[in-house]
C-alpha cells in the first residue's frame, strides 16, 4: 500500500484493525503489514513509510526498525503484554510505548477458565473416546474443583477476574504478585514458593521480564503437588516448554494448557503435539470480538494521547 495524502502514517502490524479503531485515526495514512509480517518486512514498510505511529499486533518491534523509522514517536500495542517490543530502544529514541491495558482482561479470564475447566473435566479426552465409539463412565473420574486451592502468579486485571471465578467455584485462592499491596476479598497473597507448593491449579497472568523467563522449569514443576493442573494464558517465555513435557510425562502434572508458547507460531513438527494430556490453543485467549475492538480502541487512544501530549509540549 503506498501513501495518497500528506497525512502521518501508521503502521499497523497486521491485516486488519477494528472499524471502531479506524475510525479514531482518520487523521492517519493507515498502512497494514498483512497478516504474518517478518521483520525484514516491517523494517522495510518502516523504511518506505517512515511511520509516526505503531500499533503492534504481530511480531516484534526492534530497534533496526526504529532506526528505519525516523519519524517513529509512538508503539503502541493492540493488547497488554509489550515483551515483543524493544523497549530499551524505544527509550534511548525518545519513542513512547504504551499497551492497552485491560483491553482484553475479560476474554484472556474466561479461555483461562476454558482451559482449567477443559483440564480438569477431561473435555478434549472424553469427546476423543465418544467419537472413537467408547463409554468411559463406570472408569473416568474428573477434577473436581470445589475445596481445591487455585494459586495464580500475577493478580492484574486478568489475574482478579481469574481469582473471582474460583472463588465463585468454591476453591481458596492464592496469589503471587509482586506489586500488589492488597488483594481482594477471598484472595490471600502469599509468596511465589507459597503458589506453587499449595496449588491445585496453577495459572499464570504476569508478563513476561528477563527475570521471570522460565520461571516454571523443572525445580519448580518439582514443588508443585503431584497430579496438579498448570495454564498458562500468559506469555510462553514464562515456562520451560521440555520440562513441561516431563512433568506430564511423568504423571507430576495431571494435565495442563498453554495459549502461547516459546517460539510463535508454534513450529510444526512440535514435541507438544505428542503429549496427550497437553491442552493447546494458538495464543488466542485475547481474542474475541469484544476484545477485538476494545484492545483496536485502546491502542488508538494510546498513538491520539502520545501525539497530543508530544504536540502540546511543543508548542
Amino acid at each position: 500500500m503506498t501513501t495518497s495524502s500528506q497525512k502521518p502514517v501508521l503502521l499497523v502490524t497486521a491485516a486488519d484493525l477494528a472499524p471502531q479503531a479506524l475510525d479514531m485515526l482518520k487523521e492517519f495514512e493507515v498502512v497494514f503489514a498483512g497478516k504474518q509480517p517478518t521483520e525484514e518486512d516491517l523494517t522495510a514498510l518502516c523504511a518506505k513509510h517512515k511511520p509516526t505511529a505503531i500499533i503492534v499486533r504481530y511480531g516484534k518491534v526492534t530497534a533496526r526498525m526504529m532506526d528505519a523509522a525516523e519519524k517513529l514517536k509512538v508503539i503502541s500495542k493492540h493488547g497488554s503484554g509489550t515483551d515483543t517490543i524493544d523497549k530499551a530502544a524505544a527509550s534511548e529514541r525518545g519513542i513512547a510505548v504504551r499497551a492497552a491495558v485491560g483491553a482484553n482482561a475479560a476474554a484472556v479470564s474466561e479461555h483461562a477458565w476454558a482451559l482449567i475447566l477443559a483440564c480438569a473435566k477431561s473435555i478434549p479426552h472424553l469427546d476423543q473416546r465418544m467419537r472413537a465409539g467408547h463409554w468411559d463412565k463406570a472408569t473416568h473420574k474428573s477434577f473436581e474443583l470445589d475445596g481445591r486451592t487455585l494459586g495464580l502468579v500475577g493478580l492484574g486485571a486478568i489475574g482478579r477476574r481469574v481469582a473471582a471465578v474460583g472463588i465463585a467455584f468454591g476453591m481458596n485462592v492464592i496469589a503471587y504478585d509482586p506489586f500488589a499491596k492488597e488483594a481482594p476479598e477471598g484472595i490471600k497473597l502469599a509468596s511465589l514458593d507459597e503458589v506453587y507448593a499449595a496449588a491445585d491449579v496453577l495459572s499464570l497472568h504476569c508478563p513476561l521480564t528477563e527475570d521471570n523467563r522460565n520461571m516454571v522449569n523443572a525445580q519448580t514443576l518439582a514443588r508443585l503437588k503431584t497430579g496438579a493442573i498448570l495454564v498458562n494464558t500468559a506469555r510462553g517465555g514464562l515456562i520451560d516448554e521440555a520440562a513441561l513435557i516431563d512433568a506430564l510425562a511423568s504423571g507430576k502434572l495431571r494435565s495442563a494448557a498453554v495459549d502461547s508458547f516459546a517460539v510463535e507460531p508454534m513450529a510444526h513438527p512440535h514435541p507438544f503435539q505428542n503429549v496427550p494430556n497437553l491442552i493447546l490453543t494458538p495464543h488466542s485467549g485475547g481474542v474475541s470480538d469484544a476484545a477485538y475492538v476494545k484492545m483496536g480502541q485502546g491502542a488508538a487512544a494510546n498513538v491520539l494521547a502520545v501525539i497530543e501530549e508530544n504536540a502540546r509540549n511543543a508548542a
